[in-house]
C-alpha cells in the first residue's frame, strides 16, 4: 500500500478549472479525504467564459472559492500564474502539507518540483493528456479520463489490466521488481508496506490505474511474484516474492 499523509493533514485544493472536467470534484473530494482535511480550495479561471460553466454551478456546493482572472492576452491564460504565485505565498505562510494541483497542463512541472523539494506532498489529478513529466513528478497522479477515473473508484475485473498487459509494461515491472529486491529479506520475502514507501519514493505511482483497488492485487495478477498472508493476532502482514522465471 502507498503511504498516506497524517490524518490532520491540511490539504491545499488548486484547480486549473480551464484545464480540469467539473464533474469529476466528486472523485477527487472523495480520495483527498484519505490523506486529510481540504482547508483551502480554489478554482481558477476567466468565469466569463461559457466553457467554465460547469465549474460555475458547483463552486459553491463544495465550497471552493472561485478566483478570476481575464485573459490578459488572446491565446495567453493569465490564471496559471495566479495559481502559481498563490500556491508559493501557501507554501511561505500556510501549514500546508499536501497540495492537490488539478490540471493537465505540463507548465505546472516547476512548481509541483519546487513544493516537494520543500518537503510536501502534491496529488496530482488530470486527464491521459497530461504530459510524463507533469505526471511523473507529482508525489501521486490520478486520471480523470471516464474510463480511468471509473476503474480508479470500483477497479472491477473487467477494467484491469490481465497479467501479460502488466508484464508488457517494462517501466511497471522495473518499479516493481526493484521495490522487492530493495526490502526482502534473506528468505526472498518483503513486507508490502516498506514496497509501496519504497515505490512512492521513487516517483507517481498508483496501483488504481492498472485497475487494482490494492497493491497486493496488482502483485497477485502478475505470476512472477507471489503473495502471501501473515496473521498475528489482530494484525495481517501481506509478503511478495519473486518468483524466477
Amino acid at each position: 500500500m502507498i503511504p498516506s499523509a497524517p490524518a490532520h493533514e491540511n490539504i491545499a485544493l488548486l484547480i486549473d478549472a480551464d484545464n480540469a472536467p467539473a464533474a469529476k470534484i466528486d472523485f477527487i473530494i472523495a480520495e483527498l479525504a484519505s490523506y486529510g482535511v481540504v482547508n483551502i480550495r480554489r478554482a481558477y479561471g476567466n468565469w466569463k467564459k461559457q466553457a467554465l460553466a460547469g465549474w460555475e454551478k458547483i463552486l459553491h456546493d463544495y465550497a471552493i472559492q472561485p478566483v478570476q482572472h481575464f485573459d490578459l492576452v488572446k491565446g495567453k491564460n493569465a490564471s496559471d500564474m495566479a495559481l502559481l504565485i498563490d500556491a508559493m505565498d501557501m507554501l511561505y505562510t500556510k501549514n500546508v502539507g499536501t497540495f492537490c494541483l488539478v490540471s493537465s497542463d505540463c507548465d505546472f512541472t516547476p512548481l509541483i518540483l519546487r513544493l516537494r523539494a520543500d518537503g510536501k506532498q502534491v496529488i496530482g489529478f488530470g486527464g491521459k493528456n497530461a504530459p510524463s513529466p507533469f505526471v511523473n513528478s507529482c508525489t501521486r497522479f490520478l486520471y480523470l479520463d471516464d474510463d480511468e477515473s471509473r476503474k480508479a473508484t470500483s477497479a472491477t475485473p473487467d477494467r484491469r489490466l490481465t497479467g501479460a498487459q502488466l508484464k508488457g509494461d517494462s517501466k511497471l515491472m522495473n518499479v516493481l521488481r526493484s521495490a522487492v529486491e530493495a526490502v526482502e529479506d534473506e528468505d526472498g520475502w518483503a513486507s508490502l508496506g516498506p514496497i509501496g514507501s519504497h515505490i512512492a519514493n521513487q516517483g507517481s505511482f498508483d496501483s488504481r490505474n492498472y485497475g487494482f483497488r490494492k497493491l497486493s492485487d496488482l502483485f497477485s495478477a502478475i505470476d512472477l511474484f507471489e503473495v502471501k498472508k501473515e496473521t498475528d493476532g489482530d494484525s495481517t502482514r501481506v509478503l511478495v516474492r519473486r518468483v524466477s522465471r
